[in-house]
């Protein structure tokens, strides 16, 4: 099935007339990839002959390809062969960038190696996608769980004897960002010096990263890191509420406004004169007191009604929703945050962008998620190979073109 095109000519592409080949599969390297695209730039998907694996997935992992696949181009072409190889290093002679997260010294044994290619290819920006940048782990594979119970986080997130891994591939998609902010840069440098760059970006060190505030609070305090589930919170209120109704609201109130306001709205004026509640660190100071006296009055309340009183009063207040209700989301879909995507089975769905805007407008979906392959004949016209070549190659298995 070919895959729409929606570009319409008007959208937003600072990238534009940069190609990049995305040598990559499950999250960390689709996610780079995926980000540069939205950008504008040209990424060309080298997938093997069979498809992408995670196309094929399912369970927790079945969305994958679809997510991170959009306003990329296709092409099916078996790297294992020493025509793939070729084809391979002739593509990169008419690119910018290489984005790869395979195991350590997988593209070595073809010949695709940062030392091979920048032989050839000197101004081209090399990025790897790791599980570790240099060092005694470097050797090691590693996946997103795997580096947030190594590198704190799964412990902050989980209880003391039941570490738990964040709900989202969190250290796949920032290395994926790091990844593009190195390249951004590599690519600005070039314009100086015409020469290209090896660049990392790693699951651990990404990780690492996240756990530096809570690192830093132990040499300042002296004291342990505590897991968010357990420990004492250092604002007066910033907690989850029950509502009459059988619905939850979290809600925050922290400055001395918003105490004020609170205390006003909701019938509460002798607070504002006790002097256990004077300073926000006094309150701090009796929590234990004052929560359940706020989860008692908002149980008198239904979600909707408060949450309407709270957003009057410019209180922070969040529903705690699932995935799956994000779809429904006032804001993300008035704004345009939710974008309309077919997938390869023919299905139409809403996909997020990414979150950021450019003079008020958001990037595009310019092209749907492609079929195995779906550009493989266009990628190789573009790099002078002639239609007799196309043919023989098909023919011969190294690459895969969609019937026309």
């Amino acid at each position: 099935m070919t895959m729409a095109v929606r570009e319409t000519g008007s959208e937003l592409r600072p990238l534009a007339g940069l190609r990049v080949i995305e040598f990559s599969q499950m999250v960390m390297g689709p996610s780079c990839g995926l980000i540069l695209a939205d950008l504008g730039a040209d990424v060309i998907k080298v997938e093997p002959p069979k498809g992408d694996r995670t196309r094929a997935f399912k369970g927790p992992a079945a969305g994958f390809f679809a997510t991170y696949s959009r306003n990329k181009r296709s092409i099916a072409l078996d790297t294992s062969t020493a025509q793939g190889q070729d084809i391979a290093r002739r593509l990169l002679e008419h690119s910018d960038v290489l984005i790869e997260n395979f195991r350590p010294g997988l593209l070595k044994r073809i010949g695709l190696d940062y030392e091979s290619v920048a032989a050839f290819a000197p101004r081209l920006i090399y990025c790897s996608l790791k599980g570790y940048l240099p060092g005694p782990y470097e050797n090691r594979l590693a996946l997103d769980e795997v580096v947030q119970m190594m590198g704190g986080l799964a412990y902050m997130t989980g209880l003391p004897d039941r570490p738990m891994r964040a709900g989202a591939s969190v250290n796949d998609v920032m290395g994926g960002m790091f990844g593009v902010i190195a390249i951004q840069a590599a690519l600005a440098e070039r314009q100086r010096t015409g020469r290209g760059r090896y660049i990392q970006s790693a699951l651990y060190e990404n990780n690492v990263f996240l756990m530096a505030q809570a690192m830093m609070c132990e040499v300042v305090s002296g004291q342990p890191s505590i897991p968010y589930s357990i420990k004492d919170s250092p604002w007066p209120v910033y907690d989850l509420f029950d509502t009459r109704d059988g619905s939850k609201l979290f809600v925050t109130i922290v400055g001395e406004e918003q105490w004020e306001a609170f205390c006003r709205a909701f019938a509460r004026e002798a607070w504002l004169s006790d002097p256990r509640f004077a300073t926000s660190n006094d309150r701090v100071d009796h929590r234990g007191w004052l929560i359940p006296e706020i989860a008692n009055i908002f149980k008198q309340w239904d979600k909707a009604d408060l949450a309407k009183r709270l957003e009057q009063l410019d209180l922070p207040y969040a529903p705690v929703n699932k995935p799956g209700d994000l779809f429904d989301d006032p804001h993300l879909n008035q704004s345009g945050g939710l974008t309309d995507i077919r997938l390869p089975d023919g299905n139409e769905v809403k996909t997020p962008l990414l979150p950021i805007a450019m003079d008020g407008k958001r990037l595009s979906n310019r092209y749907d998620p492609p079929g195995i392959g779906e550009h493989s004949g266009d990628i190789l016209r573009e790099i002078g190979m002639s239609p007799d070549e196309i043919e023989q190659l098909r023919r011969a298995g190294t690459i895969k073109v969609p019937p026309s």
